[in-house]
């Protein structure tokens, strides 16, 4: 009974670990995650990688990609970003690192990709 009650709780930390949260409310300038429907994209397309590291089998936060960091570039001249897609995924060398520590450090490959608007859309009355 007491390694069913050990396990569940292992699992259930196992569960909670390596979440991220993403809000583009800090941006200062318009990003959608999607356009209309049936329209192709508009702008310039990016494509921009980062790692989040985790500890403790994920527990444990030690750094994480800031949104708004990661973009400036990206935004200068007030542009705005249109079908932006966040993707998150262990790479062979995430994958790697975790087994060769135990888990003790977690890595996790963060891509953002989308496209740089050259201007913001006027505002609809």
């Amino acid at each position: 009974m007491r390694a069913r009650l050990v396990s569940c709780a292992l699992l259930a930390l196992l569960a909670a670990g390596c979440v991220q949260k993403f809000d583009a409310t800090a941006l200062g300038v318009p990003a959608t995650m999607a356009g209309p429907a049936g329209e192709a994209p508009q702008g310039q397309h990016f494509k921009v990688d980062d790692t989040s590291v985790f500890a403790l089998w994920g527990l444990v936060t030690l750094s994480r990609p800031p949104l708004d960091k990661v973009l400036a570039h990206q935004l200068v001249g007030g542009k705005s970003i249109s079908n932006l897609k966040i993707t998150v995924k262990s790479s062979f060398s995430d994958v790697l690192i975790t087994g060769l520590t135990l888990g003790l450090f977690v890595p996790r490959t963060v891509t953002f990709e989308g496209f740089v608007n050259a201007e913001l859309a006027p505002a609809k009355p």
